[in-house]
């Protein structure tokens, strides 16, 4: 048995623990949530009552729900393989602290973005406040992303982390919504978005999104007598 992660699509969030999966090279199995196709299946509400994505399924049938919870958790099974920061560390200090970072600051500020896309039935005027608003607040997070990255190949040094895969994920929504120049604003930024995009598990993901690679995929009805019993 392997944990199941539920991801969403399109332009989840959950690419980030996708793409920390496919560094940890362990295996593990999939279920996708087509967030757009309303509503969802109520058997998802067994998973997260919330119906929200990610979670992961794990092998003793607990469900761990949350970015930050979930990847602390990969975290620690990646501590043999090295992509794993051990806890009790000023490193992994670092780790929870720059996840946090990206969970709450990075995340929120395209929250005005998103919601200026998703309600069509809101004036010029509503958009572009929501859109200046979200603007302002992702520029702020990039900036300091960028001044994270100086002299860096990664978030915490010349070492990736799990970190760098949740923002495989997030980073992507700064280039989805064309808000600044960001070879020119944000350089350090704009490459090391660069060196992610050139990584095979990021690309491997990006693929999966795109409907590849569906064999390690189970359906919510194959997991249904798992998920009744929750």
């Amino acid at each position: 048995m392997h944990p199941i992660l539920f991801y969403g699509v399109p332009q989840g969030c959950s690419f980030g623990s996708l793409v920390a999966l496919e560094w940890l090279g362990q295996p593990y199995l999939l279920n996708r949530v087509e967030m757009l196709e309303q509503p969802w299946d109520r058997l998802y509400t067994k998973v997260n009552p919330l119906l929200q994505t990610p979670a992961l399924l794990l092998e003793d049938d607990r469900v761990l729900t949350e970015s930050l919870a979930i990847l602390l958790h990969l975290n620690g099974r990646g501590l043999e393989s090295g992509i794993g920061i051990a806890p009790g560390t000023a490193q992994y200090d670092r780790l929870v602290q720059t996840l946090a970072f990206l969970n709450t600051d990075f995340f929120a500020a395209f929250i005005p973005l998103w919601k200026a896309y998703e309600l069509a039935d809101l004036g010029e005027a509503e958009q572009q406040l929501l859109r200046r608003l979200g603007g302002a607040d992702v520029a702020m997070t990039c900036a300091h992303l960028e001044r994270l990255l100086t002299g860096k190949q990664w978030l915490l040094g010349e070492r990736r982390s799990l970190a760098d895969a949740y923002l495989a994920g997030l980073g992507r929504w700064v280039q989805y919504h064309h808000l600044f120049d960001l070879q020119r604003d944000y350089p350090n930024l704009h490459a090391y978005l660069g060196r992610l995009a050139d990584d095979p598990a990021v690309r491997h993901a990006w693929a999966i999104e795109r409907g590849e690679h569906m064999g390690r995929h189970v359906s919510l009805e194959e997991l249904r007598p798992r998920l009744e019993a929750l």
